[in-house]
């Protein structure tokens, strides 16, 4: 176990200084930052003394080594825009996203997996089609459309939920939480849904494939041919081995949801880390959406170390490959 951790966290080392290289390369030619940060009556001079305090006159690996190194001792530099710390910045819009991711991957786990367990042991219902042609709709459809429907549904049709922003919210340390008051409560439903939907798909299919999968194996007949009930088979011997492979996607999906929120948070302009990259992008700040880009990557290394870990402490089949 302790070999198999070692191995892994070398490999995130280099996964992580990957990510950043990329990161800071594909920005660092996106536009210039000066232009932004300046208005038209800005001399010429000024300008190039901006560009030198902010050190973007020097070699590109030398920016690179400088922003890397930084990085390690946990300064994440300052924003262009606003010149605020970037850390600071990230952590006040975390708790917004990761609510919103866990809300989201909550839902697309308590519809998913009943709805893929129905539908593999009856494959050929009419319920169980139903509910594969809705989810293919579903599915079909981009997120940023279903959350305007859902919007125009809900909120200006009918007017039940709020369409934008995070309700009331309760300040517990720094962390300031939507889920404690009603108005959060309310105004998490809609952007939860849209970006739940996609993931409740994906969770349903996996459950439904692997199920029906297991359910052909020659352990599941054998208990068939012993008189196992139907129930203990299903749930206990069938279940239990679907979810194996199931609980690796699901802990990625959690790293794909907060990375892809960007598209719900915009929609609903719900503040949190997607929607403050969207605004460096749109002011090129350079340092925000490299960092942003890093820090997603970090969530999803440790996720992916999370889920081996789990992966590995649930099937002995595992434990004993490496340990050969």
């Amino acid at each position: 176990m302790v070999a198999f951790i070692l191995k892994r966290l070398v490999q995130s080392v280099f996964v992580m200084l990957a990510v950043a290289f990329l990161a800071f390369s594909l920005f660092k030619f996106v536009g210039d930052p000066i232009s932004q940060m300046t208005g038209v009556e800005t001399s010429i001079e000024d300008q190039e003394r901006l560009r030198e305090e902010l050190g973007l006159n020097d070699p590109f690996f030398v920016q690179f080594a400088r922003f890397t190194g930084d990085m390690l001792q946990g300064d994440f530099g300052y924003s262009f825009r606003t010149r605020e710390p970037i850390g600071e910045m990230l952590l006040s819009r975390l708790p917004a996203t990761l609510e919103l991711g866990t809300v989201a991957l909550v839902i697309s786990l308590i519809v998913g997996i009943p709805a893929g367990v129905y539908t593999a042991l009856r494959p050929r219902g009419l319920v169980s089609q139903s509910i594969l042609i809705a989810t293919l709709i579903g599915v079909s459809i981009p997120t940023f459309v279903i959350g305007i429907l859902l919007i125009f549904l809900f909120g200006v049709q009918l007017g039940w939920l709020p369409t934008y922003g995070r309700g009331g919210t309760v300040d517990i340390g720094w962390w300031r939480s939507s889920l404690f008051t009603v108005e959060g409560w309310r105004s998490l439903v809609l952007p939860a849904l849209t970006l739940g939907l996609f993931q409740l798909t994906l969770t349903m299919r996996l459950v439904r494939a692997q199920m029906m999968e297991v359910m052909r194996t020659d352990h599941i007949r054998f208990a068939i041919a012993r008189g196992v009930p139907w129930r203990s088979i299903r749930y206990r011997h069938a279940l239990s081995n679907t979810m194996i492979p199931v609980i690796t996607v699901i802990g990625l999906q959690f790293g794909g949801v907060i990375a892809f929120s960007i598209v719900t948070e915009s929609v609903f302009q719900w503040p949190g880390m997607g929607l403050l990259f969207l605004e460096s992008i749109r002011f090129v700040d350079i340092p925000v959406m490299s960092v942003y880009l890093v820090v997603i990557a970090f969530f999803f290394v440790i996720i992916n170390l999370l889920v081996d870990l789990l992966y590995l402490a649930i099937d002995p089949r595992l434990r004993v490959r490496e340990s050969v």
